[in-house]
Order: structure tokens, then sequence, then C-alpha cells
């Protein structure tokens, strides 16, 4: 499979893993059996995805893209969907996690090009 469909699968799998932790806020601690279910299924996915970019994308590589994303996408369902709030603090460091993804594929040896 070619790079970019590696990181198009890795994608699927932030996106996953965004909509399982979204289920599992829903679940309200496993007492409602849709959204654990789907927080399940959709944790599945996630992960075989995330496994299957590892033949070519190095493994810190793409565990950092997929939780720096991960936190930043469920960070902004919180804020837009559960009505959490995010301070300047919270913010700033979810500005500073989008720039290490940014230098760890711009910049980086590390990653595959």
């Amino acid at each position: 499979m070619s790079l970019p469909m590696l990181y198009l699968v890795l994608v699927v799998a932030i996106l996953f893993e965004v909509l399982g932790t979204s289920a599992m806020q829903a679940a309200q601690h496993f007492t409602r059996v849709v959204p654990t279910v789907t927080m399940v299924v959709c944790y599945a996915i996630a992960f075989f995805c995330l496994s299957y970019t590892l033949k070519s994308i190095p493994v810190g590589i793409a565990y950092a893209i997929w939780s720096g994303l991960g936190i930043v996408l469920i960070s902004l369902v919180g804020y837009f969907v559960f009505g959490q709030k995010l301070d300047l603090a919270a913010m700033v460091g979810l500005g500073l996690i989008i720039a290490g993804v940014l230098v760890l594929n711009l910049l980086s040896k590390s990653s595959v090009h």
C-alpha cells in the first residue's frame, strides 16, 4: 500500500478513536448499552487501522500522530458537543501538540515521507 494510503488509514484510525472516546463519554460508566457497544466497535476499528499503518510508518511516529491529533479532536468534541470548557492553558497545550505533530511530519528524518 502506498504511503499516502497508509496515512489515510491512520486518519481513519484517529476518527474512530475520537468516535469511540465520544461514545465512552455518552456511555455514562457503561450504563447505556448503545454508546458502550459503539465505543467497543470504534476502538476495535481504530486499533486495527493503527496496527495496519505500522507496516511502513514507524510506531513512534504513527502513535504520536494518532494520539496527538486524537487529543486535539476529542478536546474539540468535548467543547462543542459536551459543553466542556477549555481555558487558555489548555488551548496553548493543544497548540503545542499540533506543533509537535507538524514538526514530526515536516522536519523529522524519523518520519516516513
